[in-house]
């Protein structure tokens, strides 16, 4: 594999644009520069999230051999090498990695000088969805993936056609004016033609015209307050903003007055990759609440798309299957287990119940998510239960906003006994812990919470029949494995992850079968059907976060932090070089020793958080030490500046940049 450069006619291509069939295959790049490749690659390095994301959404997964550790989804990637963050990569362990293929972006701007002239380098900077579509069908032929691609696309573009045909009635004057907050000290937006836009014109919106250009730039107060948008939305940081929109004259817009913020996942909104038809759905849904709830502008009805079979171990599980329906136009997905008599099942969600014949989880999509609120549990349920064909007086269903693609089915059996959970699991935006964080729905009050996106369900069949008392039993030996599972993954509270692991979701529920075969009358800790219902769901557990969240327990440290909302390019390093701070501890954190010290920091700090650590003394003899290793001699070591983090953090951080500081220093 080569890649060549030719200052000839064929430059003036447009970038992207492909003029090869099979291999060698040919194309520019988005920097203009001519690309052969002569065979399917084999070892790639992938420094844009956007691309990674692509390449794993069509199946070339087994090629990539290093990532960013801002490429979090899907979670084929989890264990991937990482190689540092996108702005600042750490090209040289990335050579390591001896990529015939890297892809990268027009801001690392050093990768030319960092990889042997045998190493292929593309660069493919998407600007609009038509782009993102191109560099996925290119993937699709650089890595024999067409029909992936071709599938991948097309899916996006019915969502896109779909929303399209949901708003094309509404006239301009009732499309919302629509902002894409950006920004950390200052308010920011996207450029007037950025892809960000695209989504707020393809939702039904209304985007600024700021005069702006490029990713990103700085929206005068004067041009805000002329706009004055009525919907805003950002992601993650971008909440650090709320404080601005606090402030005379950047309050008095009609989105603040409504309080008409919205945050969505980064992965979504800062990038043009695989889900812009998902999040072009998910925002229209937001902006068009009304309207997408109303039933009477609902362009299809509610029906049953398709059914997938699996087997189930129990003579009296009649069928088990996937089932795909479209439910106020957008795709819902269950589990179904049909049983061959009527039983009693306890569900969390729903009580007791007699006489059911069928069991489910049903998970309904981000842009369904609040569309007909007002008609509470019930309305969906019977809702739900009538496009799916199911008799409310005979069914038991659990819902979620978990993908039932990432469904985890475990068994485990001890002599003639067998077990198997069904569990699906979110723990991204809705994670809690009991007994600390506050519960902010109140029963007795108007009950106007949203939908979160994470839930635990758990659904338990076995092979024996479940007494009363064996079934209430079990939902605790399921619970606590559940939370012994979440405790050793370190999720953390969605309120208060920086100083507290979670012990569940808001929303999670059991489904317990009262099943058929040998009587059972006990299922706790110390019975041998407890231990299988608590080895069934703790495994379960880890599988469906890894395939919903993307998350393991030796995950990315850089993840780690994030998670207590601990961002590293905050940290300066404290003397006021730009190679000590955010490059510099991506950099150290790279290296296995001090990934594991800030690691072995982040466990004491929830010991010293809860009593279970007094003294500290010792630890700071750590962190001086590590501080004189990293400079090379011994140095003045200081904590983090910044009261915000818990003191074992401050002084892990405070070790780290404080020996960069010294060693740069003495460097010079």
């Amino acid at each position: 594999m080569v890649m060549r450069i030719f200052l000839i006619v064929s430059l003036l291509f447009l970038p992207g644009a492909i003029f090869g069939s099979d291999y060698p295959l040919a194309f520019v790049d988005s920097s203009d520069t001519e690309i052969i490749i002569d065979s399917r690659p084999k070892r790639v390095v992938s420094l844009v999230p956007s691309i990674t994301e692509m390449l794993l959404a069509i199946g070339a997964e087994d090629t990539i051999v290093g990532r960013t550790y801002h490429s979090v989804l899907p979670h084929q990637v989890a264990a991937k090498p990482v190689v540092g963050g996108f702005f600042r990569p750490d090209l040289r362990r990335a050579a390591a990695f001896e990529p015939d293929l890297v892809f990268y972006s027009t801001i690392q701007q050093q990768v030319g000088h960092a990889f042997a002239d045998d190493v292929t380098l593309i660069n493919l900077s998407a600007d609009s969805i038509a782009e993102s579509f191109e560099h996925i069908r290119l993937l699709g032929r650089i890595f024999d993936r067409q029909a992936q691609a071709e599938a991948l696309i097309a899916e996006q573009q019915r969502l896109l056609d779909l929303i399209e045909a949901k708003t094309d009635p509404v006239p301009a004057a009732q499309r919302p004016r629509v902002v894409r907050l950006m920004g950390r000290d200052s308010v920011m937006a996207p450029g007037d033609d950025s892809f960000q836009n695209e989504y707020i014109r393809r939702a039904g919106g209304i985007p600024p015209t700021f005069g702006l250009n490029g990713s990103v730039g700085e929206v005068d107060l004067a041009d805000w307050q002329a706009f004055n948008p009525q919907v805003i939305y950002g992601c993650g940081g971008d909440r650090d903003l709320l404080s601005v929109l606090e402030q005379p004259g950047w309050k008095d817009v009609e989105a603040v007055r409504n309080q008409r913020i919205i945050f969505f996942p980064c992965d979504l909104t800062c990038r043009v990759a695989t889900h812009t038809g998902h999040f072009v759905a998910w925002l229209a849904a937001r902006l068009h609440k009304e309207r997408f709830s109303d039933v009477s502008l609902q362009l299809y009805a509610d029906r049953v798309v398709s059914r997938e079979f699996f087997e189930l171990p129990y003579e009296y599980v009649e069928s088990a299957r996937l089932v795909e329906s479209d439910i106020r136009d957008f795709r819902n997905k269950s589990v179904l287990l049909e049983l061959d008599r009527p039983m009693t099942v306890l569900s969390t969600l729903e009580g007791w119940r007699d006489n059911i014949r069928f069991v489910g989880n049903h998970y309904f999509p981000p842009p369904a998510w609040g569309l007909g609120h007002r008609q509470g549990l019930d309305g969906l349920r019977n809702r739900t239960l009538a496009a799916l064909g199911l008799p409310p007086s005979e069914t038991a269903l659990l819902f979620t906003g978990a993908d039932m693609d990432n469904l985890a089915i475990v068994s485990h059996s001890y002599r003639d006994m067998e077990i198997t959970a069904l569990v699906t699991a979110g723990v991204r935006g809705n994670a809690v812990r009991m007994a600390i964080d506050e519960g902010l729905y109140y029963e007795l009050g108007d009950g106007s919470g949203d939908n979160q996106s994470g839930t635990i369900n758990i659904m338990i069949v076995t092979n024996t029949t479940l007494s009363p008392r064996a079934m209430s039993r079990a939902l605790i030996s399921a619970t606590e494995a559940k939370t012994a599972a979440l405790q050793d993954l370190d999720i953390r509270s969605s309120a208060s992850g920086m100083v507290n692991p979670a012990t569940g979701t808001g929303t999670d529920n059991i489904l317990v079968v009262q099943g058929s075969g040998p009587a059972i009358d006990a299922t706790g800790g110390h019975t041998r059907m407890g231990e299988l219902i608590g080895r069934a769901v703790y495994d379960g557990v880890h599988e469906a976060v890894l395939k919903q969240n993307c998350l393991i327990a030796r995950r990315p440290v850089f993840q780690r932090l994030g998670e207590r909302g601990i961002s590293l390019r905050e940290i300066d390093g404290q003397c006021g070089s730009d190679s000590t701070g955010q490059a510099g501890l991506e950099h150290l954190l790279l290296e296995p020793r001090y990934e594991s010290f800030i690691n072995s920091a982040l466990v004491i700090s929830d010991a010293h958080e809860r009593g279970l650590v007094g003294d500290l003394s010792s630890f700071t003899d750590w962190c001086q030490g590590i501080a004189d290793e990293i400079a090379g001699e011994p140095v003045v070591f200081a904590p983090i500046d910044d009261d915000t983090l818990p003191e074992t953090i401050r002084l892990a951080l405070g070790a780290l940049t404080s020996g960069l500081c010294a060693h740069t220093a003495i460097s010079r």
